[in-house]
């Protein structure tokens, strides 16, 4: 219940403040009824207000809390992003789900532009990041996003279903995830979760060109390591005194 509520006010961001129903059902990944009935229970609280053209927007409630609750997220992040880049001296990057896309918040790079640009969203399927997320979310999450059409953007990303629920497997067993050319011609990435209590609160990765593929599965520890250092200094950051 409470992941269903947080995937509808994760629905909304900066872009997007104003939502139809469908709107919120499409960004949360859930069934148009579930988010009809739980939306009118957040309006309820004052969590979200429905407009005169029956739009919704975050309500009171969320602005009050939003305002003494900032997110160290990013801050507790870059050193370890930072490390990371110096050990490996290739791209990297911290994203988090906003809806059924992830969220490219911080980066370090070498280029002067970089292969994914801070700010951008991309689906989840067809990216590292994305999987890497995907792949801890809960199963009834995964498994709206499974059952919807997925786009394709090369000629080698994966939108069967049942192939990427078992590439979601692998991630889950080995720690992390790659995509090779599946989101873009021409590069590659891999990335590993920052789970918080089982929560994937984000996702570090890296970016390759595409012929370096095989070098992914060498970067593999330091992204693990970085996740896990990120991760842990989150969870002492948010823990209760």
């Amino acid at each position: 219940m409470t992941s269903r509520v947080v995937a509808i006010l994760g629905a909304f961001d900066a872009a997007h403040p104003l939502l139809t129903l469908t709107e919120i059902a499409e960004r949360s990944g859930m069934a148009l009824s579930t988010v009809h009935r739980l939306v009118a229970e957040l309006e309820s609280w004052r969590a979200v207000r429905r407009g005169d053209d029956g739009r919704y927007r975050v309500g009171r409630l969320i602005w009050e809390l939003g305002r003494i609750a900032p997110d160290p997220l990013q801050e507790i992040a870059r050193p370890w992003l930072q490390d990371l880049f110096a050990g490996t001296g290739e791209d990297v990057h911290l994203a988090v789900r906003d809806g059924t896309e992830v969220r490219y918040v911080d980066s370090v790079y070498a280029r002067d532009v970089p292969i994914v640009p801070r700010g951008g969203r991309l689906p989840m399927h067809p990216t590292a990041a994305g999987k890497a997320l995907l792949a801890h979310e809960p199963a009834w999450f995964v498994t709206s996003y499974l059952s919807r059409p997925l786009e394709r953007p090369t000629p080698h990303t994966i939108t069967e279903p049942g192939r990427l629920a078992r590439d979601l497997a692998q991630v889950r067993l080995r720690g992390y995830a790659t995509a090779h050319e599946e989101m873009t011609l021409g590069s590659c990435s891999a990335a590993a979760p920052v789970l918080v209590d089982g929560r994937p609160v984000a996702a570090v990765g890296v970016v390759l060109p595409s012929r370096r593929v095989r070098e992914l599965r060498r970067l593999a520890g330091p992204l693990l390591a970085a996740a896990h250092g990120v991760a842990a200094a989150y969870r002492a950051a948010v823990a209760p005194p």
